[in-house]
């Protein structure tokens, strides 16, 4: 055993590694232990083209790479700028009778459990914490008195912290509202405030009136933000103007668009695609698979299209929702089920978008919550 007497030590399960392979080295100067189950557990999903492969792929090298020409049976350095230390725990079977009369010592989850409760007694004045992205299992670890937590690097902590994108503005001048409408726009941008955001979107309003309002870095001027319709869906409120406006801006590459479910993120983006149609060879629609169950969608029946097809469903429903916009014969439905037809429109899972070269292309990502910080 190591002489060194670290003072935490973070035992990682392997949904960690999967989610960031480099979550080894996120630790700064703390001790990270990683029991033998893990390795075998990443050993079975090394092989496939998913995220999570590549993720054990990539956790794989690494740990190749820091066990350098010696051994992980003894800690090593992590080589991240705080010198922490990693070690493989290699025992994690041989069972305290008090563990094995709680649980099942043939579940991987558990043996990881154990692996962390040898680490508490061999390492007495460390504190030993299970760090997962499994839920049960932390609930799990705490119901035996060992402390747990969730993988939190990169995390937002607090939604209030984003980026809104919008502000709202009272007691604006009933002049500069009467501009923004019978010019479209206004040179008296002092209203926002001596910290002017480019892009930035503005609700301005007094007592008697009010308008949407956009500052246009390049012209340096208020510009108006209309509720206009895109390939006929119209935005129901301020935020949603504000997002469709974003969408169809030649000078704004990147959207990002946040909010409750059925707030219409995903039909804007789509619609606001559409209506730019012309600008690209393609629009792809992609979204990460995240199965409600643990259960891979390997073990789902059918084809490869069977098995993404209702992970899929929602992007269909949306694009179907606005091709009901119009009727059977008009031009812009006919234009729609076109580009169905010539793979100008393509709907597919984020996975298998990796290695490709795109250009010209319009990229929809829904559910981007949901990827993980390599995606």
């Amino acid at each position: 055993m190591s002489k060194a007497k670290p003072k935490k030590i973070f035992v990682l399960d392997t949904s960690v590694l999967l989610h960031d392979h480099s979550s080894l080295q996120c630790f700064e100067d703390n001790y990270v232990a990683l029991p033998i189950t893990v390795l075998e557990e990443l050993d079975n999903f090394k092989v496939g083209g998913d995220t999570k492969n590549y993720e054990a792929r990539e956790c794989i090298r690494i740990l190749d790479k820091l066990s350098g020409e010696g051994s992980l049976n003894d800690w090593v350095d992590v080589e991240n700028e705080h010198e922490g230390k990693l070690k493989v725990i290699l025992n994690d079977e041989d069972y305290d009778s008090e563990i094995f009369h709680l649980f099942d010592p043939a579940k991987n989850d558990h043996r990881i459990l154990n692996a962390a409760i040898k680490l508490q007694r061999d390492y007495k004045t460390a504190k030993v914490t299970l760090v997962t992205k499994d839920i049960n299992l932390r609930l799990k670890a705490k119901a035996i008195n060992l402390p747990a937590e969730d993988f939190l690097t990169g995390k937002v902590k607090d939604n209030k912290f984003l980026y809104s994108g919008k502000t709202h503005v009272e007691e604006v001048d009933a002049e500069i509202i009467r501009k923004m409408y019978s010019s479209g726009y206004s040179r008296k941008t002092s209203v926002l405030g001596e910290e002017k955001q480019v892009n930035h979107f503005y609700v301005l309003k007094n007592c008697t009136s009010s308008a949407l309002g956009f500052y246009n870095g390049t012209t340096k001027m208020l510009e108006r933000v209309d509720k206009g319709y895109a390939y006929g869906i119209k935005p129901k409120n301020a935020e949603q103007a504000f997002a469709l406006h974003a969408i169809q801006n030649p000078n704004v590459k990147l959207v990002t668009i946040s909010g409750v479910a059925g707030t219409g993120k995903t039909l804007l983006a789509l619609a606001g695609s559409l209506e730019q149609k012309s600008k690209f060879d393609q629009i792809i629609l992609a979204r990460p698979i995240v199965p409600l169950s643990n259960r891979d969608i390997g073990y789902l029946p059918g084809d490869a299209d069977e098995k993404i097809g209702p992970y899929m469903q929602p992007l269909w429903d949306n694009l179907n929702f606005i091709k009901n916009q119009f009727g059977e014969n008009e031009k812009k439905r006919k234009a729609i089920e076109e580009m169905e037809t010539n793979g100008r429109i393509t709907i597919c899972p984020l996975a298998y978008i990796r290695g490709r070269s795109l250009t010209k292309v319009c990229f929809i990502v829904d559910e981007a919550q949901n990827l993980t910080p390599h995606e």
